[in-house]
């Protein structure tokens, strides 16, 4: 594959999963006002822009096996941790930027712990362990097996996680 191709091939990624991304806050925003069909309208795009997103990742051979997409993203999560969010850190901080640092650091702490569920599951691959995770949907916290009565992140109730069994 030639590189212009690929480059082009990793821009549409980027902007149907951003697009995706901004259509399902779009629909949920609608779903709060009450305007039931610009939500389904919004989470439908947003679902066409998923497979958008990942036709091009087909073509781009970024999905592999499932031993080597848990490695690939346990070195992307310790990256997201360790470097871009320090740097989106220290940026808040020195800006004095009070909303954003917390947004920062409480997601650079949730990709720390997303970086130990992969190797946890690594380790675990060949045993086919089955669990319940719960997903904070104030911060994006993963607790694997037990509901927390609140978020370790950002203290969030446990009537705040969503349950992701199947």
């Amino acid at each position: 594959m030639g590189d212009k191709i690929q480059e082009a091939l990793n821009q549409a990624y980027i902007g149907e999963a951003k697009a995706a991304l901004r259509l399902k806050g779009y629909a949920q925003k609608a779903e709060e006002e009450g305007y039931k069909q610009m939500a389904r309208l919004f989470r439908v795009i947003s679902f066409s822009e998923e497979i958008h997103g990942a036709r091009a990742l087909r073509v781009l051979r970024e999905i592999k096996g499932t031993e080597e997409n848990l490695a690939a993203s346990f070195e992307s999560e310790k990256k997201v941790a360790e470097v871009a969010y320090d740097k989106f850190v220290k940026l808040a901080e020195e800006e004095g930027n009070k909303e954003a640092l917390l947004q920062f650091s409480q997601s650079r702490d949730v990709e720390e712990t997303h970086a130990k569920l992969y190797k946890q599951a690594m380790s675990h691959f060949m045993e086919e362990r089955e669990t319940t995770y719960y997903v904070c949907k104030v911060c994006g916290y993963v607790a694997d097996g037990i509901l927390p009565d609140e978020c370790p992140i950002c203290g969030a109730k446990k009537e705040q996680f969503v349950a992701f069994d199947k």
